[in-house]
């Protein structure tokens, strides 16, 4: 089943609606992922991964509904690449990239440094580099990722990030990269 981002606004829910039922029925998941970003209210994210060299550009959500192939296909992107565990990643996380994206107004893909991270990778990090990692980190919880995104300064993009609202933002510039997640709003 799909998962609402937000409650459904009057002008598109005879689209949605009928949407919902495509996607339910399996008539869009055949589809590829250029038709489904040529639907109206395709939301989209392109993300390279640092560790796996991994690549992926896709459209998690159309209008107000999440694509459940797509999730699945992000959720294995974003695997513990230590242990290669996948985890549930937080739908609402690929929607403030998508927005952090847009506040930014750029396409290029966001690298990953880090996404789900396993209770014992988790662990290990936290015992083994000094610092730096929460004993009960978001990551575990499939709701943080830590990303930079090429040619944007990371002052740039932790602003944005600040500017939306939506989650915990850390700025680690010596490690170059920001961690966005879809907790309690704040800032490190």
């Amino acid at each position: 089943m799909t998962q609402p981002l937000h409650p459904l606004k009057p002008g598109r829910r005879r689209f949605l609606g009928q949407g919902g039922r495509w996607l339910v029925t399996g008539v869009l998941m055949p589809l590829a992922q250029p038709a489904l970003a040529s639907l109206p209210g395709a939301r989209s994210l392109s993300l390279d991964h640092t560790h796996t060299s991994e690549r992926l550009a896709l459209v998690y959500a159309l209008g107000e509904q999440f694509v459940p192939q797509a999730l699945s296909s992000l959720n294995h992107f974003l695997r513990d690449h230590y242990s290669g565990e996948a985890g549930l990643m937080d739908p609402h996380l690929f929607h403030l990239l998508h927005q952090i994206r847009q506040e930014l107004r750029v396409q290029q893909p966001f690298q990953v440094i880090s996404g789900y991270r396993s209770p014992a990778t988790n662990n290990t990090l936290r015992t083994t580099r000094g610092g730096g990692v929460a004993k009960h980190s978001l990551h575990m919880d499939g709701k943080a990722i830590d990303v930079r995104l090429p040619g944007v300064p990371l002052a740039d993009l932790r602003d944005a990030a600040l500017a939306l609202g939506m989650g915990g933002v850390g700025f680690y510039p010596r490690e170059q990269f920001v961690h966005v997640d879809t907790g309690p709003v704040r800032r490190w």
